[in-house]
């Protein structure tokens, strides 16, 4: 790990309307952080995301035939979420009432 002597902070600065600044803030104060630190975060789970989503998966022609055939058979029901969709929807007041 490294020491506080080895650490070598970069900073990035941008132009912003005064209006994304204010939502920014917003959001950190409800969130209870600096509006960098809330940027800092959104910024590292962007940049996350899309390296996630752009990684290469490679398999062999035999792990692809058997990936293949668990995409290609038929849905099995999980009784949990059956359950959950048959649940009333909470937010809407006729349904509400019901439970």
């Amino acid at each position: 790990m490294a020491s506080n002597a080895d650490r070598k902070d970069h900073h990035i600065s941008m132009r912003l309307p005064e209006a994304d600044i204010a939502i920014i803030d917003r959001a950190a104060g409800v969130r209870g952080q600096s509006h960098t630190g809330f940027v800092r975060d959104a910024a590292l789970r962007a940049a996350e995301d899309v390296l996630t989503e752009s990684r290469l998966i490679r398999m062999s022609p035999a792990g692809f035939e058997d990936f293949m055939a668990v995409l290609s058979a038929p849905a099995r029901p999980v009784p949990e979420m059956v359950e959950l969709a048959r649940r009333p929807d909470p937010w809407k007041p006729d349904t509400a009432k019901k439970r």
